[in-house]
């Protein structure tokens, strides 16, 4: 069977550039690699693997590629090298595109591995949460507090080594002391952290009692917290370097200061903005007047004008909260609540039987809302 054009199999251009086959290649090797697909489909993809490796192998080495442009496939034929055939040259761009596939599959140095200088696998440790719950007031207008955490000091007894005093760790016979091991899969090798050591490159046959081999100890440390001004339920705040400690040198991980924001008893947050219910008697709202307010950290006026209806809403600007990222402070929203009498004497109730009736005698100039609602209703039993 006649071997396909290499620039087909790869869904390339014949002017396309290194990057884009490239690109291609990586594309292709990723949805065919074996280790994916498995079943019925593991041989037809193997197949086209391969084939893709071939072209990309070729079309990724200039000689080659000059080579099959000008011969077809004669030209990197290896036994027809005079014709142009280029040999086993080049393997140079291959293996770079490979070893960016192989890191894509296998995780590789995203999986926060790294050589260490004695050939062990290094590990940044892990991120650690704390969550904080604060007051309305300390998330205005920020605060400085202390947390104690989790933290991983040098075990005394071992010194850090892990093994029991008088004894120490052994360099491990699987790997040699490199921390990982090299497995062959069909025609590549892949290369994992050791099973037996776990990366560390050594084994412990008696390790200290104090650790339990770790070579460390878990204590609490205390921490200076500044919370900003302005911040917000859920929001974040970053302290570099004081989560789960590395591994075999690696770096420590970070903590996330997590904040909850405690219920306010008067006052509720949207965004920058605050809203407040605020009770007025209904003799107030009826003839109107001043009333005091509370706004967070100190107090307003707020102008009831004559005749205020229940659910009238009041905003004082620049009475909220100065969020991290604004350049202005929110406003506060006072909602009026006219409360009705309750548990009224005899004479009150005389009072306001006598109240009702005069308002009655003046038609319904009085209660405008309630003249307009029975109004509707009647046209709803028409």
């Amino acid at each position: 069977m006649a071997k396909r054009d290499f620039y087909d199999i790869l869904g390339v251009p014949k002017n396309a550039s290194d990057e884009d086959i490239k690109k291609a290649y990586r594309k292709l090797a990723m949805k065919h690699h074996p280790d994916r697909n498995q079943g019925d489909d593991a041989k037809k993809s193997e197949e086209k693997f391969k084939e893709a490796k071939e072209a990309y192998e070729m079309l990724s080495d200039p000689q080659k590629r000059a080579a099959y442009d000008q011969y077809g496939h004669a030209g990197v034929d290896p036994n027809m090298a005079g014709r142009g055939g280029a040999g086993g040259e080049g393997f140079g761009g291959f293996a770079e595109a490979f070893g960016d596939i192989f890191g894509d599959i296998f995780g590789g140095a995203a999986a926060g591995g790294r050589r260490g200088g004695g050939g062990q696998q290094v590990y940044r440790g892990s991120d650690l949460s704390y969550a904080m719950e604060i007051t309305l007031e300390e998330a205005a207008f920020g605060k400085e507090t202390q947390i104690r955490v989790p933290s991983w000091d040098t075990c005394d007894v071992c010194k850090g080594t892990g093994a029991k005093p008088g004894t120490s760790a052994k360099t491990c016979p699987t790997c040699s002391g490199a921390g990982t091991v090299h497995l062959r899969q069909g025609f590549f090798s892949i290369q994992q952290t050791c099973p037996h050591c776990h990366g560390n490159g050594k084994i412990i046959s008696d390790p200290c009692a104090t650790c339990s081999g770790a070579g460390k100890i878990k204590k609490q440390k205390t921490l200076e917290v500044k919370i900003p001004a302005g911040i917000n339920e859920g929001m974040r705040i970053r302290s570099a370097g004081n989560g789960e400690p590395g591994t075999n040198g690696g770096p420590a991980g970070d903590l996330y200061i997590e904040i909850r924001v405690k219920q306010h008893e008067i006052f509720e947050r949207d965004g920058d903005d605050l809203h407040c219910n605020v009770p007025v008697g209904l003799v107030t709202a009826t003839l109107g007047g001043t009333i005091d307010v509370p706004t967070l950290g100190s107090r307003a006026e707020i102008e009831l004008p004559e005749g205020t209806q229940h659910g009238k809403t009041f905003r004082l600007r620049g009475k909220g909260i100065k969020g991290l990222r604004s350049s202005y402070p929110g406003d506060l929203y006072c909602h009026v609540a006219v409360e009705t009498p309750v548990k009224i004497t005899e004479h009150q109730r005389k009072l306001l039987k006598e109240l009702d009736e005069s308002f009655r005698k003046s038609g319904d100039r009085h209660s405008p809302n309630a003249k307009s609602w029975t109004d509707r209703v009647k046209d709803l039993f028409k």
